[in-house]
């Protein structure tokens, strides 16, 4: 994982999001998979200070507490860094918690709701893996085990690179599946049924 942040044309980018709390707005950790037109996968993340308590439950869960963020930055100091990067990229979640989250990090900070292409992976799940539908579902954890995933689940970085995987598996066995061509164009060309 690099300490860089990305830079560059990717295919689509995977963003993944922890939170400190039930608040949704309270991001502590951001985390990108950008995906090159040749399948490779640059990962990065940071933590972010949520300038809002941390939830035991929430601790337990990916390990980012208070000490964590002690030095980081806040979001409405990150964001403005990333915005031009992911603005201009097709974006991929796993589950709509992702855009939920940014967007309402920026309205509690007084930032306009930025204008993205977000798609949903666990739709793209859904289209190549029907069968797994009452069979474990199309959670990220159950994807881990049914196709060999190697990442360390609720890091928003490893969970970002997680989704890339899962569409890039989904394209692998789907090619020529209508919501999985439109991340293979450039940006603004896409047209999703999502």
């Amino acid at each position: 994982m690099s300490n860089e942040m990305p830079s560059g044309d990717f295919q689509f980018i995977a963003l993944d999001v922890e939170t400190a709390c039930g608040d949704s707005a309270s991001i502590c950790q951001i985390g990108l998979a950008c995906v090159g037109y040749d399948e490779t996968i640059q990962t990065w993340s940071v933590y972010v200070d949520p300038q809002m308590p941390f939830a035991p439950f929430n601790t337990k869960l990916h390990g980012i507490g208070s000490q964590t963020v002690r030095d980081a930055q806040t979001f409405a100091q990150i964001w403005p860094d990333l915005l031009p990067l992911l603005s201009r990229h097709p974006m991929v979640q796993h589950s709509r918690f992702d855009e939920h989250a940014i967007n309402a990090a920026c309205i509690a900070r007084g930032m306009p709701r930025p204008r993205l292409t977000w798609h949903d992976s666990v739709a793209i799940a859904r289209a190549a893996w029907p069968e797994l539908k009452g069979n474990g579902g199309h959670g990220l954890a159950n994807l881990k085990q049914v196709l060999g995933l190697d990442f360390h689940h609720h890091d928003a970085g490893e969970d970002a690179r997680a989704a890339a995987m899962v569409v890039l598996r989904a394209q692998a066995i789907c090619s020529g599946h209508p919501v999985l061509e439109a991340l293979k164009l450039k940006p603004f060309q896409l047209s999703w049924p999502f």
